[in-house]
C-alpha cells in the first residue's frame, strides 16, 4: 500500500496517527536540524518533517517534482498555515521511498505565476498539467461532462456511439482523410460531426439520442477554436420541433453552467435575434449582449454630404454616450485598430460636446441637418462620441462589429461576472461562394422555411432556414436545426447548391436511401464541450481547458504529430507520396 490517506485530507483529528503519503515535491526546505518537504497529489499538499539523521542524507538526493512515499506520523504544528487545508498539521517522517526520480533541472517551474512559452509547456504537458489551476480545470472539465451526461439521461436521451471511420461529406470544414488498405484508392473521412449518423437513428425510430462526440475538422486554430478536433454533446429527437430543442437546450446549459460558477446566468427563454438584426446591430452573427453599443444605419443622413469617403457606401455609426471625455489618442489608436485589425480604410469620428458643439474628426462635415437626424432619429446626445463605418455594405457591417466589439474592452462596457444567452435564427438558406455560385450557408440538411414551395418560387438568397446558433458572451456555443426529412426537398435543396441528384445519391446516400422508408420530422442542435468548459472556467484560451490540445499550427508537440511515416507504411495503404519540385 503506498498511501493510506492523500495530502489534501489530513486534519487535526488525525494527530497521532500512523499514515502513509504518495505524491511529489512541491517544494524542499533545509533547515539544517530539519528538512521540510511540501508533499502534493491531486487532493492537496502536506508538510512533511525529516528531523532523523538518516532520513535527512537519503532527503538530500531528492529533488523537487520527484515521485515518492513516506511513512509517518501526524503531529500538531506549532506555526499554522491558514492557506491551506492541512495547514495546522505536519507528518513527521520515519521512512521515504522514492518511486520516480525527477530531474534536477525543470523544463520550466511548475507552479508559478512566471509565464512560460505555451510550446514549451506542450512539449511537456505531462509536467504542466501538474499545475495546479491547469490540473483543476481538466477535472472541472471531466464534472461538467458527467453533469451533461446526467442532465440528458433524466431528460430520457439514450446514449449511442456513432462511428469515427465514416464517408466523406461537404459540411462546411475540410475533411481529414484517412486511407483503407483493404480498399486501395479508397478513403474514410473523420466525422466532422456526426450528422447523418443521427438523423439515421432518428430514421430507426429511437426517439432521443445524444452522446459526446468528438468532431474532426481541418480549419485553422484560433482561441476559441481547438485545431483539428473537438467534443460536442450531440443530441437529436424525433417528431421535434425547433421550439422543443430550444427547451432542451435552456434546461441543460444553464443548468450546467450555474452548478460550476457563482457568476449570474441568464434562465431561458433566451432572447431570440434574427440572424439579419444580429449582422444590422452587432456586425456578427454571435453577438456579445454583455456590451451595450448598438451599430445603426445611417447612410440616409450623409446622401447629400459632401463628405468624399462617404460617396456611395454604407455608413455605419456607434454612439457611445459620454464618449466625449476621450481624449484624442483615444480615437487615434481605435483608429489604428480599424486600419491594422479590420482592414478598414480609416474610421471617422466625431464628439457631441455638452456645449452642443460638434468638434474633432470629421466635425466640419455634419451639418445642423445631419446633427439634427443623429440626434432625433438615432439618439446621439450631448457628451457623446459618434465612429463612422464606410465601406461595401458586408464589409461595413464585418468592421462596424469588430468595432463595436473593441470600444466595448477599451471602454470596459461589458457587464460582469454574467452570462448573455441569445438564440440567433432565421439564418439565410443559402449564400454566394467567392466564386459567385450559390452555396449553403450554414447547414446543408436544414429544412428550408416554407419547404418545396419556397426552394421553387423564392430567389435562394431570401430563403430562411429553420437553423440556429446559441451563443453566449460573443461565442457561439451550439448550432442546431429542424431536419430536412423529404428526399424530394433534399434533392431540391443540393440542387439549388450545385448538386444533382446522383451527386446526392452518392455523397449522401445512406440518409438519401433511408428517408425513403418513412423518417420522422427531427430535430437537434450540439452545443461545444470544449468551449462550454472554456467559458465557465472564465478562461480566454480553449486549449488551457483540453488536456492534450495542439499548438496554433495543429501540431502536438508533445507527440510529435504530424510527423512522417514509414515507406512500408505508405505501401501498406496504396500510398505514393509525390515529390514537390521547388
Amino acid at each position: 500500500m503506498y498511501r493510506t490517506k492523500t495530502c489534501g485530507e489530513l486534519s487535526i483529528k488525525n494527530i497521532n496517527e500512523k499514515v502513509e503519503l504518495a505524491g511529489w515535491i512541491q517544494k524542499i526546505r533545509n533547515l539544517g536540524a530539519m528538512i521540510f518537504i511540501d508533499l502534493r497529489d491531486q487532493f492537496g499538499i502536506t508538510q512533511i518533517v525529516i528531523s532523523d539523521e538518516e532520513l535527512q542524507k537519503q532527503a538530500k538526493e531528492l529533488t523537487t517534482e520527484s515521485c515518492i512515499h513516506i511513512s509517518g506520523e501526524v503531529v500538531e504544528r506549532s506555526n499554522k498555515n491558514t492557506k491551506i487545508s492541512t495547514g495546522e498539521i505536519e507528518v513527521i517522517a520515519n521512512k521515504i521511498e522514492i518511486l520516480g526520480k525527477c530531474k534536477n533541472i525543470l523544463p520550466f517551474e511548475i507552479n508559478t505565476e512566471q509565464e512560460v512559452r505555451e510550446d514549451l509547456r506542450l512539449e511537456y504537458r505531462f509536467l504542466d498539467l501538474r499545475n495546479e489551476k491547469l490540473h483543476n480545470s481538466i477535472l472541472l472539465r471531466s464534472k461538467i461532462l458527467k453533469t451533461l451526461r446526467d442532465k440528458m439521461d433524466e431528460l430520457g436521451f439514450a446514449e449511442i456511439q456513432t462511428p469515427i471511420l465514416a464517408n466523406s461529406s461537404p459540411e462546411g470544414a475540410r475533411d481529414y482523410l484517412v486511407p483503407s488498405r483493404l480498399n486501395p484508392g479508397e478513403f474514410y473521412a473523420l466525422p466532422q460531426a456526426p450528422q447523418q449518423f443521427k438523423q439515421l437513428l432518428m430514421v430507426s425510430g429511437f426517439d432521443k439520442y445524444f452522446q459526446i462526440a468528438p468532431c474532426f475538422r481541418d480549419e485553422d486554430p484560433r482561441a476559441d477554436r481547438a485545431p483539428g478536433e473537438f467534443y460536442q454533446l450531440d443530441f437529436e429527437m424525433s417528431f421535434a420541433t425547433q421550439e422543443d430543442v430550444f427547451k432542451v437546450i435552456e434546461e441543460v446549459v444553464p443548468y450546467t453552467f450555474e452548478k460550476f460558477t457563482n457568476w449570474k446566468v441568464d434562465k431561458g427563454p433566451f432572447i431570440r435575434i434574427p440572424y439579419k438584426e444580429a449582422m444590422e446591430k452587432y456586425g456578427i452573427d454571435k453577438p456579445d449582449l454583455r456590451n451595450p453599443l448598438i451599430i445603426q444605419d445611417v447612410t440616409k443622413c450623409f446622401t447629400n454630404s459632401e463628405f468624399k469617403a462617404f460617396e456611395g457606401k454604407t455608413i455605419k455609426a456607434i454612439i457611445i454616450e459620454n464618449g466625449a471625455e476621450q481624449g484624442r489618442k483615444f480615437f487615434d489608436k481605435m483608429t489604428e485598430f480599424a486600419v491594422g485589425e479590420c482592414e478598414a480604410k480609416g474610421l471617422a469620428w466625431t464628439k457631441y460636446e455638452e456645449s452642443g458643439e460638434i468638434t474633432g474628426g470629421i466635425a466640419k462635415f455634419i451639418t445642423e441637418e445631419i446633427k439634427e437626424q443623429l440626434e432625433n432619429e438615432y439618439g446621439m446626445t450631448k457628451n457623446s462620441s459618434i465612429f463612422f463605418i464606410a465601406d461595401e455594405f458586408k464589409k461595413a457591417q464585418k468592421i462596424a462589429g469588430l468595432v463595436r466589439i473593441e470600444l466595448g474592452k477599451r471602454l470596459d462596457l461589458l457587464e460582469k461576472d454574467v452570462y448573455r444567452f441569445c438564440f440567433i435564427v432565421d439564418f439565410p438558406m443559402y449564400e454566394l461562394s467567392d466564386e459567385g455560385t450559390i452555396d449553403f450557408n450554414h447547414n446543408p440538411f436544414s429544412m428550408p422555411q416554407g419547404g418545396m414551395e419556397s426552394l421553387e418560387n423564392e430567389d435562394p438568397l431570401n430563403i430562411l432556414a429553420y437553423q440556429f446558433d446559441l451563443v453566449c458572451n460573443g461565442y457561439e456555443m451550439a448550432s442546431g436545426a429542424v431536419r430536412n426529412h423529404n428526399p424530394e426537398i433534399m434533392v431540391k435543396a443540393f440542387e439549388i447548391a450545385g448538386y444533382n441528384e446522383e451527386n446526392v445519391k452518392e455523397r449522401f446516400g445512406a440518409l438519401y436511401n433511408a428517408f425513403q422508408y418513412g423518417t420522422p420530422p427531427h430535430a437537434g442542435a450540439a452545443p461545444g464541450v470544449d468551449r462550454m468548459v472554456m467559458l465557465i472556467e472564465d478562461s480566454q484560451n480553449i486549449r488551457e481547458v483540453i488536456a492534450f490540445p495542439k499548438n496554433k499550427r495543429a501540431r502536438d508537440l508533445l507527440m510529435r504529430a504530424p510527423s512522417q511515416v514509414s515507406e512500408q507504411q505508405l505501401k501498406d495503404v496504396h500510398i505514393k507520396l509525390a515529390v514537390s519540385e521547388e
